[in-house]
């Protein structure tokens, strides 16, 4: 990359003695937890990395990283395995129906885990799942506890739980300082979903 008129550059790429696979938890009551976690995947993308996000709590209301994940070609899957938010705004689906879709997609992740074809794997909202007791503690430990030494793997969600904080390599917390909705503005498109 170069200004206009000027000499292209050179740029250097850092590689690290020992690569390492990471665990990283981004938790918090700010926006942005999702959204930093595909710009992981983004730069994974750049790094020619294969990545897999499962979320687990959307799937009823289109959010915009389903079909923009799409232009990043084969190098990202993403599954959407969740019913919405399970309790809030007017979702109509039963407890049961989404412990019994948050228990598939622990599975899921174990099996993207296992399988040797990913170098990050993304739970989204997996903190949220936990909180609401729609996965296990002791399920969310066994995944970080179980990752291969090489990959990388992103937890996302508000009220991350204390245990998988202390297991995780680097966390970052969301803090909101200011929210449009707070203004009454609906979330907006390429934005907020």
């Amino acid at each position: 990359m170069s200004g206009q008129g000027s000499a292209p550059l050179k740029i250097n790429r850092l590689e690290p003695k020992v690569r390492q696979g990471l665990t990283v938890v981004i938790t918090g009551n700010g926006k942005g937890k999702t959204t930093s976690a595909l710009g992981m995947a983004v730069r994974a993308c750049g790094h020619g990395m294969r990545v897999c996000i499962i979320q687990f709590m959307k799937g009823d209301l289109y959010a915009g990283e389903w079909d923009g994940i799409k232009l990043l070609g084969e190098q990202v899957e993403l599954h959407a395995t969740g019913k919405g938010f399970c309790g809030i705004l007017g979702n109509p689906y039963p407890w049961t129906e989404h412990r019994a879709n948050a228990q598939d997609a622990v599975e899921l992740a174990r099996q993207k885990m296992n399988s040797g074809t990913f170098d990050l794997i993304i739970l989204d909202e997996i903190n949220n799942a936990l909180k609401l007791k729609l996965v296990d503690l002791e399920q969310v430990l066994e995944l970080v506890d179980s990752k291969p030494a090489s990959m990388h793997l992103v937890l996302t969600g508000r009220d991350a739980h204390a245990e998988v904080i202390e297991r995780a390599d680097t966390v970052s917390e969301i803090v909101e300082v200011k929210h449009a909705y707070r203004k009454d503005i609906e979330p907006q498109p390429g934005i907020d979903y």
